[in-house]
């Protein structure tokens, strides 16, 4: 479980953190479906702000490898402990829930299981291709831990060729003790971001803040992600789960949050999602689209 933290005096979230309650009909549909075929969320285990919104557009990103992680990540709402056996059978019913709703982009991500020999990526590998195999033409997005820095269980997901291969810094270096994470954990998360793109693949991150880093750090980060390649980037706000969580100590406007994209794009991301309330994999489907569109145009100016 995570430590106790120091009591700190909260600070008063403003007003354009504020959510609308879910009330659209594809909300419950995207609801009932998971309930039916008994699928984690992130959206729900992470107490995601944007759940109404993407529910609402029938999207989701789905959590593999049950619901409890075995790290204690002080900014993590996901269960911490000991996790139950991971279900064989969850890639097929991944797949078929992705089929239920329509899905053209669907994002997959998981618990931290430190636990198996593989971290879990070859249930990543297995549901890739059994959504490939039942939805051909879905475009896949997978978040991943860091499976202990192992190159092979990288190469596992890396070969079932997900379109976007997202894994998270989430903070500046010297804050990783902070959110409880050995220091050393971000070169590693920088190494599997250089051995994704190594395999091919696109790669994208997301940085949180809020949390008491100093802008110099955060442009250090932009270029630590940049120096392994990254393609893609996500910056948002961090929100407290709870009291026992990791405090916010500065919350940031829309306007420092598009000073910070623009930046971003100066260190030349492909594309940057910024934002109060951007997470991960919110709006994913629109980064991917915006990076076929650039593509796209290369190729038209080079005819």
């Amino acid at each position: 479980m995570v430590s106790a933290l120091p009591e700190i005096q909260p600070t008063k979230k403003p007003h354009w953190l504020k959510v609308k309650f879910p009330s659209h009909k594809n909300y419950f549909h995207v609801s009932n479906t998971l309930k039916k075929g008994k699928l984690n969320t992130i959206c729900q285990s992470a107490k995601c702000p944007n759940v109404a919104e993407c529910w609402s557009r029938k999207t989701a990103t789905f959590l593999i490898l049950g619901e409890t992680c075995t790290r204690g990540c002080a900014f993590c709402a996901v269960e911490k402990g000991f996790p139950s056996p991971p279900s064989p059978d969850e890639p097929e019913h991944v797949a078929e829930a992705v089929s239920l709703l329509g899905l053209r982009y669907a994002v997959i991500t998981s618990v931290t299981r430190d636990d198996l020999s593989d971290g879990g990526a070859s249930l990543f590998a297995a549901t890739i291709r059994a959504i490939k195999e039942r939805t051909p033409g879905v475009k896949i997005e997978v978040l991943i831990p860091d499976f202990k820095g192992d190159e092979k269980a990288l190469e596992q997901v890396s070969r079932a060729q997900p379109d976007i291969l997202n894994h998270n810094l989430e903070t500046i270096e010297r804050l990783y003790p902070q959110i409880n994470r050995p220091s050393e954990n971000y070169n590693r998360s920088l190494a599997v971001l250089k051995k994704a793109k190594e395999m091919a693949a696109v790669t994208k991150s997301g940085l949180m803040v809020g949390l008491g880093e100093k802008k110099e750090e955060i442009i250090r980060s932009f270029s630590d992600l940049r120096e392994v390649f990254c393609d893609l980037l996500t910056i948002g706000q961090y929100l407290q789960p709870s009291k026992t969580h990791a405090p916010v100590l500065k919350y940031y406007s829309p306007l420092e949050f598009e000073h910070l994209k623009r930046i971003a794009l100066d260190f030349g991301f492909r594309d940057v999602e910024s934002g109060p309330l951007v997470r991960s994999s919110y709006k994913a489907h629109k980064m991917y689209n915006s990076l076929q569109e650039k593509a796209k145009g290369i190729e038209e100016c080079a005819i």
